[in-house]
């Protein structure tokens, strides 16, 4: 079905987010009649979100943005057991010390993209701590555990990859699914909450939920899903060889963020324009036909304006401008990842793969003798031949920095600390 229509399904549908839908019809008719509660589930695992979880947060945008309310529901309690979902194997527990600093570190990712607050349309953040650990075990599996059969439970996904390649899936994480479903029902009966959002492989907990709902409760509950967000090469969105793309920018500089999203392959462009951008489709349109040299201009526009909604308006075009310095006029500009390096050191002398890896260039010296094999690597605008160069005070320029380079779009400088 194409033809929402609700302003929220018309959106959804138009910029690329919807995977599945429980009831397409009845969400529609609901959305177009009335202000619809969804959330999003996020469990407290790290003290900051990822682009992993971008599209999810994009989609509670857009919720609020056509006229409905929104909870980023923080999984304060089930972070406690684990989600099994795509994983081999079991997380580590985490304490309840350290999950509560997460989700303190984690809201202030949520107050870039939402309006919080106490009216109808604003944004909800709750925990499930809240209701979760108060929960009587036996009364949970007597009250809620006898709508779930085994025998349907072990043919969920997360379920059976773990079995099927003899990974342990503890007691522990099976009930995770249980208790998603009580969210759920229990999110309905706090807030009168209709919609559950998630990524493609919640599926099967979401449906799980919308049953519980109609069991227990009598209400009829909706699930919708997006696809499995990967690049043009199939890899995963989020993970680089540096690691995690994170959001807060304690975790990841605003620079780096910015440069991760100009890196975007051509093919990616205008998908990710509409997913994670608040630009017009006209204008995304205009953008994802400019071919050639021209499609950089686009990809500098899709990593200010993304970056623009995690970071702030100002920061973006800040980091942008440091980029076109350093990128376009050669300049040694502010805002590039930078190694201080003790004076005595710098005396001494620092091999250059060394260097290029400290200032995350490169992930191994391995790869930095292959990218100065390949001529890719370049000191001061100069190509290197010698990955094994000592870098010294010579190689001060006169503002006082080293300018290293991976390749046409990786920079980093080192001065003295």
């Amino acid at each position: 079905m194409s033809a929402f229509k609700s302003d929220l399904l018309q959106t959804l549908h138009a910029r690329g987010f919807i995977h599945q839908v429980t009831d397409e019809t009845g969400l529609d008719d609901l959305a177009y009649r009335e202000r619809v509660t969804g959330y999003i589930g996020f469990d407290a695992t790290a003290d900051s979100l990822h682009i992993g979880h971008l599209t999810q947060i994009m989609m509670l945008y857009w919720l609020q943005r056509t006229g409905h309310r929104p909870i980023a529901l923080m999984g304060g309690g089930t972070t406690k057991v684990g989600d099994p979902s795509g994983k081999d194997e079991s997380r580590k527990l985490l304490t309840v010390e350290a999950i509560d600093a997460n989700i303190a570190s984690i809201r202030t990712s949520f107050d870039a993209f939402l309006r919080f607050g106490d009216g109808a349309g604003d944004a909800l953040m709750l925990n499930n701590a809240d209701w979760l650990d108060t929960l009587m075990y036996v009364a949970l599996l007597r009250d809620v555990g006898r709508h779930f059969t085994i025998n349907r439970m072990l043919t969920f996904d997360s379920v059976k990859l773990r079995l099927e390649r003899e990974q342990p899936l503890t007691f522990l994480e099976f009930n995770y699914m249980i208790l998603q479903a009580f969210d759920f029902m229990k999110l309905n009966e706090l807030t009168g909450c209709r919609l559950q959002l998630g990524g493609s492989d919640q599926w099967g907990n979401i449906v799980n939920g919308i049953e519980l709902g109609r069991r227990m409760r009598g209400v009829e509950l909706y699930g919708l899903t997006t696809p499995l967000i990967t690049t043009a090469s199939g890899a995963k969105m989020g993970k680089t060889a540096a690691g995690a793309v994170w959001l807060n920018p304690d975790r990841l500089s605003v620079f780096d963020y910015w440069q991760y999203w100009r890196n975007t392959a051509d093919a990616d462009v205008g998908r990710f324009l509409k997913l994670f951008t608040v630009l017009p489709l006209g204008e995304i349109a205009r953008l994802e036909a400019l071919g050639g040299a021209e499609i950089n201009e686009a990809k500098k526009i899709l990593a200010t304006e993304v970056t623009a909604l995690c970071h702030g308006r100002a920061a973006a075009d800040r980091v942008a401008e440091t980029a076109r310095q350093a990128f376009e006029q050669g300049a040694a500009a502010e805002g590039l990842p930078t190694l201080d390096v003790p004076a005595d050191r710098l005396a001494a002398g620092i091999p250059l793969f060394q260097a290029m890896r400290e200032l995350g260039l490169v992930a191994s010296g391995g790869e930095a003798r292959r990218l100065v094999k390949g001529g890719g690597a370049r000191i001061n605008d100069e190509v290197a031949e010698d990955a094994d160069r000592p870098l010294t005070a010579d190689d001060l320029g006169p503002d006082g920095v080293i300018k290293l380079s991976a390749g046409k779009k990786r920079h980093g400088l080192i001065r003295t600390a």
